[in-house]
């Protein structure tokens, strides 16, 4: 684990294309803006989870993970303590990783149904996971000035993906708040009243530019605390991951109903 990161707060504003997904990913892993966050995400890369104590922790921001011209991006919570932030890719190495990587694989949109570590081979098709808050929080929990503060991020990667991206997949509530204003800093006219999260929702945002339309999709987030207890289930996740896929223009596998 590095510890010796350049400081950053925001990325700095600069003009259309002059940077790159791949550059925008660069940067961000070098962001120390929130303490509570860095003590944490490196204490956790420090004293390791015991069933992972030969592994060299990632320990830092966790940048997004998918094509640069994907058409669905996928908006997550924040890395796991011992998943993101242990493998440095976005939901890798943990059970919810596991759930979710498996429905995109049932579809037709990863090249594997698993994803253990950095350099595994996984490849997405179309699909863009990235998340409102890119280091690991306390009982998986960051606080609104730290959502807030990691927003430009992903506002940035957002708009970086304009030219492509036709669809959003929000995983829980959290995360479809967050995501409300950075969709307005990236260029779409959020309505108002806000659209309200619900398990299968769905909106359509124009482009205040006059672009492609965006369209808004709400998911129960694939935490052990909704897939252990039922309320998402693998056909729940891939009818919605589904539907945001073909409105994205992405052709989708059958897959088995059960």
């Amino acid at each position: 684990m590095t510890t010796s990161e350049p400081a950053h707060s925001y990325p700095a504003r600069q003009a259309p294309g002059a940077e790159t997904v791949a550059e925008l990913d660069a940067r961000v892993i070098d962001c120390r803006a929130c303490p509570r966050l860095v003590e944490w995400r490196e204490e956790a890369a420090r004293t390791k989870r015991r069933a992972y104590a030969d592994w060299d922790y990632w320990g830092r921001p966790v940048p997004g993970f998918g094509p640069a011209d994907a058409a669905v991006a996928i908006v997550g919570l924040a890395p796991a303590a011992h998943g993101g932030n242990r493998t440095g890719r976005m939901f890798t190495g943990d059970r919810a990783g596991d759930f979710l990587y498996a429905a995109l694989y049932d579809l037709g949109l990863a090249n594997r149904p698993t994803a253990t570590h950095r350099g595994d081979g996984l490849e997405l098709r179309g699909v863009r996971l990235t998340s409102p808050v890119r280091c690991a929080p306390p009982a998986n929990r960051p606080t609104p000035g730290e959502r807030d503060t990691c927003r430009p991020w992903l506002a940035r990667e957002l708009r970086l993906l304009r030219p492509t991206l036709r669809t959003v997949v929000v995983l829980g509530a959290f995360g479809w708040q967050a995501v409300l204003p950075v969709l307005e800093a990236a260029g779409w006219a959020v309505p108002r009243p806000r659209p309200v999260f619900a398990h299968g929702a769905r909106t359509t945002l124009r482009a205040t530019d006059g672009g492609a339309p965006l369209t808004l999709f709400g998911c129960y987030h694939v935490s052990q605390q909704n897939t252990f207890t039922g309320r998402l289930t693998p056909a729940m996740l891939r009818e919605v991951l589904g539907a945001a896929a073909e409105a994205a223009g992405l052709a989708v596998s059958g897959t088995d109903p059960s």
